[in-house]
């Protein structure tokens, strides 16, 4: 009896270590990422505090509505419709609706709110003298497919007279839908041993990840090919509603003095070719530039506030239409 009592007592006292480990390992974790520049924990809070769960895969998560949050020290709001920005106005009389959709660029991740490049180009559309309303439909990790669908299922009530698809390499993979685990998605900790686990195995070069883009863009794989239908099912829609359409190739802002992507941009543009958008390619806007001065933060490769700035720049002289007047 003794002998289990002492084995009872060790097996509880063990636990409990293990326990206090796990809770401290949390807390100090808390304490270290409440700085706001660990960038994929503040994506992890992004999920838990920005997204909803859709029973979907093709719309496996949208947005929330109406709720702010604080990201890298940057405070995304959404408004009744999800959209980033402020609560919804009208749609300018006898102006434009302009609609942005698109992935982590495209919402601005890491960038104030007016610094976006759909923020900027509506500023710039009305010192031009254009009536003209630009809407942030930008949703971290999306692919085409995802904001193609979320597109046809929960925006186009806004009926925009314009849209702007704000492409970028990652849009044609085929992403996992990740089933709910209530661990990772409350736990520092735990999220932080995943995501460590999973890059011991995903950790390519340049090169490397050059290779891995020309397989995502052989015309037979299956993320290639998913996207190509999603933007052709968006063409004809704007076809067949007059809306205009335009599909930028954002770069990859990691080496833009060498870079290694630009058969991505010459695809894409076949593509807008093809379907009938406007092309506008973002690289000429970035290529030589140092990698230091577009990063969001350190460690975090989305465009920073310059960033934006070329970005609407180069998109801004081919959707401007001067008023008939001038």
């Amino acid at each position: 009896m003794v002998n289990s009592e002492r084995v009872v007592m060790r097996v509880f006292t063990l636990a409990l270590s293990i326990a206090l480990a796990i809770g401290a390992g949390e807390i100090l974790l808390r304490v270290k990422n409440s700085s706001m520049r660990n960038y994929d924990m503040e994506m992890w809070k992004y999920s838990r505090e920005l997204k909803q769960r859709l029973d979907n895969p093709d719309l496996p998560f949208t947005h929330v509505t109406s709720r702010t949050a604080q990201l890298e020290s940057v405070e995304i709001r959404l408004n009744e419709v999800g959209l980033r920005g402020a609560p919804l106005d009208p749609a300018p009389q006898g102006g434009r609706r302009i609609l942005f959709i698109g992935g982590s660029t495209t919402l601005g991740w890491g960038v104030a709110e007016s610094d976006t490049v759909s923020a900027r180009v509506e500023r710039m559309l009305t010192e031009a003298g254009e009536k003209a309303q630009v809407l942030n439909g930008g949703v971290a990790n999306y692919n085409a497919q995802r904001y193609v669908t979320r597109f046809f299922q929960e925006l186009a009530p806004l009926k925009p007279t314009d849209i702007v698809v704000n492409f970028f390499h990652r849009d044609a993979e085929d992403l996992k839908v990740e089933r709910a685990n209530p661990l990772l998605r409350h736990s520092q900790l735990a999220y932080t041993l995943w995501l460590a686990s999973q890059r011991l195995f995903e950790r390519p070069d340049e090169q490397g990840m050059a290779e891995h883009y020309r397989k995502v863009y052989d015309k037979n794989s299956h993320g290639f090919q998913v996207m190509r239908q999603k933007l052709r099912e968006l063409s004809e829609y704007a076809k067949s509603n007059g809306i205009r359409i335009y599909l930028t190739a954002s770069p990859d802002v990691h080496n833009l003095v060498d870079y290694k992507y630009g058969f991505i941009h010459d695809i894409i543009h076949e593509i807008a070719n093809e379907d009938g958008y406007t092309f506008i390619d973002l690289l000429p806007s970035m290529k030589g530039r140092s990698a230091e001065s577009l990063f969001a933060m350190p460690g975090d490769p989305h465009p920073n506030a310059l960033g934006h700035q070329l970005m609407a720049e180069a998109i801004f002289p081919v959707i401007h239409q001067p008023p008939a007047n001038k």
